[in-house]
């Protein structure tokens, strides 16, 4: 639960309270002993009266006990004093309660209210050391157990933009907001945005800075998304232009490369120019090729979405690839569960396509021989398909852009198939991610369950 601090003005009147009541007390005994000793006279003075002639002395005696008797009612009257002080103290004190009361109806109201919050909010001091934080905050940060006390660099290095952030709003003074940046949960990539400003008290003193944390996983993929879709209806508009622009002229082309050869083929044609025209129909086909994968990229159609066992397609998978596998001594490995997994909801020749592309860039990236590795399980709302290879890896340097358009390192590839797969799986909702070493690469491809992802 957040911590709540005790306020200077309830110690001080605490204080105030206690040492109103000893001074009443005190007063109240002393009053006591002084009417205590007026008695005493009282009664010496009566024993004089009685023992004295009626004499002049006589007369000065009784003069004295009616000054006591005075003082005596004086007294009384200092006692009443003291007796309405008292009461006016008891209730003071009640007074006092009751607003301590309330202030503990509001404390537990604001602990309530933090605790109820989606948001994550935490408070260090001025050393950074945590002093409180709300339960949202603690799942966030992956928190166990006692936090308070420790630094704000214990919450791990996932969390490092805690740390500077904190550190300048301590230096400069200044709040900043909206910090985004990523963490892994559950195999998963979250988006937090944090912010931190100062922590002052009622009398304006720093006491330290409050940091606030929120997930906006779903909003960062949902404008995410919308820039994509704003790409690719630029691509789309492009992409009609250049099937009329460029695709209509190479088919004509490609007819006449086709009339030239059968008129070749009536007389004697050389070799050499044989070559020439395989060269230009190779060339025709690769721009055709390239066409069509770019208006596949920036096509805007949503895929048709029907229940898919991906199980069967990872096996019919299998026994595509094998020859092509076996040519090139390359041994397959498929691990799948032994229970039937759920369907999952998705266009099953798309899903098809991305998992051949997958695998037969996996296939070219052995070319003397290897190990072919295909997994699928279930985590959770998520089915996971795996597929990896014992290749060279891919450069640190490239690794960023793997899924650009038109980004190959092979001279014969167009560049497309890693884009088209993202394209694809981001459709479906999933994730494809990347794991590369000196030892080889892994797809990590993830597929939601159910429609309410999609």
């Amino acid at each position: 639960m957040f911590h709540v601090y005790e306020t200077r003005v309830s110690r001080g009147f605490q204080l105030a309270i206690g040492g109103l009541a000893l001074l009443s007390l005190m007063a109240l005994v002393v009053t006591l002993w002084i009417l205590a000793d007026f008695q005493h006279e009282q009664e010496i003075v009566a024993k004089i009266i009685r023992d004295l002639p009626d004499t002049t002395d006589l007369a000065e005696a009784r003069e004295l006990a009616g000054e006591l008797r005075f003082q005596s009612q004086l007294s009384i009257l200092l006692i009443l004093n003291i007796i309405a002080t008292g009461i006016a103290l008891v209730l003071l004190v009640r007074a006092y309660l009751n607003s301590e009361r309330s202030l503990r109806e509001v404390k537990v109201l604001a602990s309530d209210v933090l605790a109820s919050m989606d948001q994550g909010v935490l408070t260090t001091d001025r050393n950074e050391v945590i002093t409180s934080i709300n339960p949202r905050g603690s799942q966030l940060l992956g928190l166990e157990g006692a936090v308070t006390g420790r630094p704000l660099s214990d919450v791990g290095t996932e969390h490092t933009l805690l740390c500077v952030i904190c550190s300048h709003v301590n230096a400069h003074h200044s709040p900043v907001r909206d910090c985004d940046y990523t963490v892994k949960s559950q195999g998963h990539e979250q988006t937090l945005r944090a912010g931190c400003s100062l922590l002052r008290n009622e009398l304006q003193e720093e006491l330290g800075t409050v940091i606030y944390i929120r997930d906006v996983t779903e909003k960062a993929l949902m404008e995410q998304r919308l820039r994509r879709m704003e790409r690719y209806a630029g691509l789309g508009s492009l992409a009609t232009g250049l099937q009329h622009e460029i695709k209509n002229p190479l088919s004509a082309l490609s007819l006449h490369v086709q009339l030239l050869d059968e008129a070749l083929m009536e007389q004697s044609s050389t070799s050499e120019i044989d070559e020439m025209l395989e060269v230009i129909r190779t060339e025709i086909n690769r721009l055709t090729s390239v066409l069509e994968g770019f208006r596949n990229y920036a096509s805007m159609s949503e895929p048709g979405r029907s229940s898919v066992d991906l199980s069967a397609l990872i096996n019919k998978l299998v026994r595509f690839i094998r020859p092509q596998a076996e040519q090139q001594q390359i041994k397959i490995e498929v691990n799948l569960p032994d229970e039937k997994l759920p369907n999952t909801m998705a266009d099953s020749v798309h899903i098809d396509q991305v998992l051949l592309n997958l695998a037969l860039n996996a296939l070219q990236a052995m070319p003397d021989s290897g190990t072919l590795s295909i997994g699928l399980n279930q985590e959770g709302d998520w089915l996971r398909i795996d597929i990896g290879d014992t290749g060279n890896g891919i450069p640190v340097e490239l690794r960023e852009r793997i899924f650009d358009p038109y980004f190959t390192t092979r001279n014969d590839g167009t560049g497309m198939g890693l884009a088209l797969c993202e394209k694809i799986v981001r459709q479906h909702a999933g994730t494809i991610e990347l794991c590369t070493g000196s030892t080889g690469t892994t797809f990590t491809v993830l597929l939601p369950l159910s429609n309410e992802k999609l």
